[in-house]
């Protein structure tokens, strides 16, 4: 396949009927299956095209969808990341898919830690981005991210605070240049998340653990499984000085930090950030 005729700004939506709710999602590329669970308040749209465009570029065939109940899949809609686990499982057994890279980002890497804790021999490799180990914080979000991420509609502001580094120059040029390729899409578009449903999600403010899941931990302190978890240097959500405190006890878990980023590095260094998940499928 020419990779040059892959567009994740025109790639068309499709349906998967399973377990009583239709899921949407978006496969691109050719080649092992990456499959890459969304953001709080995340649907297909959001992701940055570079970002898998790139993917592709590196042999993967690449897979977005909307969580239950949320964007342009029906079912009941949850941000527990256990129950969101479902989703992945579902999309690998209905599409018949083996050999498969979980991602995830934010939120979604809570529910592909999670998936590769309740389905191991689905899973090859996770590779976590921006997201935070279940158990105990060394760091705690800031309440700037609870302040901005119940609001009805970002500015460019807004997501260079919430996904990049305000304080770089790079980081504030390399934002409108994402929201520029998120925009470039403007059909076959996926439903905002409905801010009623995630609001009442941020009213506890910071807290710690952000992910409270035992079974979750003893996994990551177990598992053979590869892992890597790719974050900016300030990430106002979730910390990656988190990872770095269970350094000694997690046996697979591979770490990137990227300097002067946020809490999106793979919109920030589209490229960059494809290239490190293939190499580490590649050689790990």
């Amino acid at each position: 396949m020419n990779i040059q005729q892959i567009s994740a700004t025109t790639s068309p939506t499709d349906y998967l009927t399973v377990n009583g709710r239709t899921l949407a999602y978006r496969a691109m590329g050719k080649g092992r299956p990456i499959i890459l669970c969304h953001r709080f308040r995340g649907v297909m749209d959001l992701w940055d095209p570079a970002f898998l465009e790139a993917l592709v570029g590196q042999g993967f065939q690449v897979i977005v969808f909307d969580y239950s109940g949320l964007g342009l899949s029906d079912g009941t809609p949850t941000y527990n990341p256990i129950e969101m686990a479902a989703d992945p499982r579902d999309l690998i057994a209905g599409l018949g898919l083996r050999d498969v890279v979980l991602g995830g980002w934010s939120l979604g890497g809570m529910a592909a830690q999670a998936a590769l804790t309740l389905y191991p021999d689905r899973i090859s490799h996770l590779a976590l981005i921006g997201t935070t180990p279940p158990g105990d914080l060394v760091k705690l979000a800031e309440q700037l991210f609870y302040d901005l991420a119940g609001k009805d509609s970002y500015s460019i502001e807004d997501i260079t605070a919430l996904f990049f580094e305000p304080k770089s120059e790079k980081s504030r040029a390399a934002a409108v240049r994402s929201q520029a390729r998120i925009e470039a899409r403007i059909e076959d578009l996926s439903p905002p998340v409905p801010v009623e449903f995630a609001r009442p999600l941020l009213a506890h403010g910071p807290k710690s653990p952000a992910f409270p899941a035992e079974p979750v931990l003893q996994m990551l302190k177990s598992t053979r499984v590869p892992i890597l978890h790719i974050g900016g240097d300030h990430d106002i959500i979730f910390p990656v000085e988190n990872w770095y405190a269970l350094n000694e006890v997690l046996p697979s878990v591979t770490l990137v930090t990227f300097p002067q980023a946020g809490h999106g590095p793979q919109h920030q260094h589209p490229q960059l950030t494809a290239d490190i998940i293939a190499s580490f499928v590649r050689n790990q």
